[in-house]
Parts: C-alpha cells; sequence; structure tokens
C-alpha cells in the first residue's frame, strides 16, 4: 500500500521587483527541478519528491518556492515505473495547485510554471532504490 503524506511548503520567499514586469515578460525567467531522495524504517520504505520553482526578474530572485511530500510504501510491496512515474506527477500537481493560489496578488499572478518535462529525469536509479 502507498500512502501520500499531504504536499508540505518548505519555502516561499517573495521579493516584489524595483520596475513593472512588461506584459510580454522580457526579463522574467523561471524554472523548476525535482530531488528525490529514498527514505526507509524497519516496517516501511518511500521517498521525499521535492520540487523546486525560482522566478528572477532582471537577474534578481522574485519567487524561490520549495515544497515536497513523501509516499510510504509497505517494504514488501513493489513498485514499478509506472507508479513512480504517478508518484511523481501528483507531486508536480499538487506543487502547481499550491503555486497557482499563492501567486494571487503578486506581480505572477497572470504567470504559470513550467510545464514538468519527465524525460530530463532519470527515475531507473531511483526505481532501483525502492525495490532493492
Amino acid at each position: 500500500m502507498i500512502e501520500q503524506t499531504e504536499l508540505e511548503v518548505n519555502k516561499w520567499d517573495y521579493n516584489a521587483p524595483g520596475n513593472p514586469i512588461p506584459d510580454d515578460g522580457t526579463g522574467l525567467t523561471s524554472f523548476v527541478t525535482l530531488d528525490v531522495r529514498k527514505l526507509r524504517t524497519a516496517t516501511k520504505k518511500g521517498i521525499a519528491c521535492r520540487f523546486t520553482c525560482e522566478f528572477a526578474f532582471e537577474k534578481k530572485t522574485l519567487l524561490e518556492y520549495v515544497a515536497m511530500n513523501t509516499y510510504v510504501i509497505d517494504l514488501d510491496d513493489p513498485v514499478d515505473m509506472a507508479e513512480l512515474h504517478t508518484m511523481v506527477r501528483n507531486t508536480y500537481t499538487l506543487f502547481k495547485e499550491k503555486f497557482d493560489f499563492r501567486k494571487l496578488g503578486t506581480v505572477l499572478q497572470d504567470k504559470t510554471l513550467l510545464p514538468f518535462d519527465e524525460k530530463l529525469y532519470d527515475l531507473v536509479p531511483i526505481l532501483g532504490l525502492l525495490n532493492e
């Protein structure tokens, strides 16, 4: 059985820009990264998925946002690649939903997160850690 914890926002550091952001977004950059960590106890295994997002305008950080959740799995339950992809996708969906709510009232209210590109991450080593 796989249990997912609630998404925990570890960091939300917002700094309003000194200059207005042009409507075309010139000078605004952003990125999203994923970090995964193995978890294990005597009776359970799991992973922690942490997404980080940063928006910068004119090379100054506007927003640094970090959130994570964990998946707790019984030791004898195998995890396949489809389940691992689902875990990562679910975490990203929650991460994005939290961003979409919290961005209201900031200069980023009409901005969206970059879509999560699974092709950029090799999940095979993580799957190996979960099933050892």
